[in-house]
């Protein structure tokens, strides 16, 4: 086989592969099923850069102190910031946030439950909009859309917690909870305690 007709099959199988990769990178997010949360369309032009809201913030601008640590969770920028009691440590992560403005809730509250391996019900709003979803996934399991570990705050029905699918962080994609990694939930439950401070902006 000649290099000229060698070079031309191999530029053949590259173009292939390529195309078979768009095909399957081009497949629509709600193609892979497997999650029992909701999910919006991206339609074009809705897709917002967040890098510039991905900076630190002071504590102080939120809160008076932070006794038992700090929560603040930027719904517009997508990400939790974190302050420790002593103020030693600060984090910042990317999250999931509610899918429209009637599922948000602003304001403060805090952390009155920590559990690793949530069980999830879905709520009854949920239930009825679809009522083929389980009444109980365990926890523990792939398709649980809490995740690893959960943060359930004083308001019915909302938490801060992990999920298995990583598409969804960074998106308007919950029914009005704040998602984040599994690895990010499981360093946050490790410094965050009962108590600890909660606003959401």
């Amino acid at each position: 086989m000649s290099v000229a007709k060698s070079g031309h099959q191999t530029r053949r199988v590259f173009l292939g592969t390529a195309a078979a990769g768009m095909t399957v990178s081009l497949t629509p997010a709600w193609a892979m099923n497997g999650s029992t949360e909701e999910e919006a369309d991206v339609l074009p032009g809705s897709v917002r850069n967040n890098v510039s809201s991905f900076r630190m913030l002071r504590w102080q601008d939120y809160f008076e102190n932070t006794l038992k640590g700090a929560i603040l969770v930027d719904i517009t920028s997508r990400a939790l910031h974190f302050w420790s009691e002593d103020q030693t440590i600060y984090r910042l992560y990317p999250t999931s946030v509610p899918l429209s403005e009637d599922l948000t809730r602003r304001g403060r509250t805090e952390v009155v439950q920590k559990v690793v391996a949530p069980s999830w019900r879905p709520t009854p709003s949920m239930k009825e909009r679809n009522p083929e979803w389980p009444d109980v996934v365990e926890g523990g399991a792939p398709d649980n859309p809490l995740g690893t570990h959960a943060l359930y705050l004083a308001w019915t029905y909302y938490r801060i917690h992990g999920t298995h699918d990583t598409r969804k962080i960074g998106r308007r994609s919950s029914n009005g909870c704040v998602g984040l990694y599994n690895e990010h939930i499981a360093e946050l439950f490790s410094m965050a305690q009962v108590g600890t401070q909660v606003l959401l902006i």
